[in-house]
Parts: C-alpha cells; structure tokens; sequence
C-alpha cells in the first residue's frame, strides 16, 4: 500500500506533464504535417527562417518559391514555417492614407 502512495504522485504529475505539453505539441505537429501536406502552387508561405515568398512550383521534398521578380529559391519542404497570414488575395491594394490604388 505504500508503493502505490509513493508512485501515485508521479503517476499525476505525468498526466499533468502529458495533458498540458506533450498532447499540445503533437496537435501542433499533426497540423503542421496536414499544411505541408495541402501545399499547392501559388499559395504565399513563410520559412522558418523568415523568408516570404510564392510557391512556383513543388516536386517530391523540393519547393521554389519566388521571393522576388525573377529570383526563385529551392527550399526543403519541412522548412516551410505557416502560409502568411498578411496576404491578401484579390484585395486591392491601399496606399498608405487607406485609400485604394489605381
């Protein structure tokens, strides 16, 4: 009967460690996989070490993104961070006073 009050402690504290960490982190992973997975030509990407760009175009674990008129980069798709939220697909763009351009 002591061995279980002695184990009953770290058996909670895993739960605990499991409940708000490990469960969190794997939901995180599943959901990064489905995005790198869903990825398509034209969608506007972010990498983890901050660039933006298009993708151009996507074969096996290659991408190209267009970061630039004419300068296409090759990248992992794992490095491949979130799609970028600040793109505005067929929005017109605004100057800086609100107003749309022409």
């Amino acid at each position: 009967m002591e061995v279980i009050g002695g184990i009953l402690p770290f058996i909670v504290i895993f739960g605990v460690f499991w409940f708000f960490l490990i469960r969190p982190q794997q939901k995180q992973q599943k959901e990064h996989k489905q995005m790198l997975n869903n990825l398509k030509p034209g969608d506007r990407v972010i990498t983890i070490g901050g660039i933006k760009g298009k993708i151009i175009k996507i074969k096996d674990d290659n991408i190209r993104l267009r970061v630039s008129s004419n300068v296409d980069i090759d990248v992992v798709k794992n490095s491949i961070g979130r799609l970028d939220p600040d793109y505005k697909e067929d929005k017109p763009e605004e100057d800086d006073n609100g107003k749309e351009k022409e």
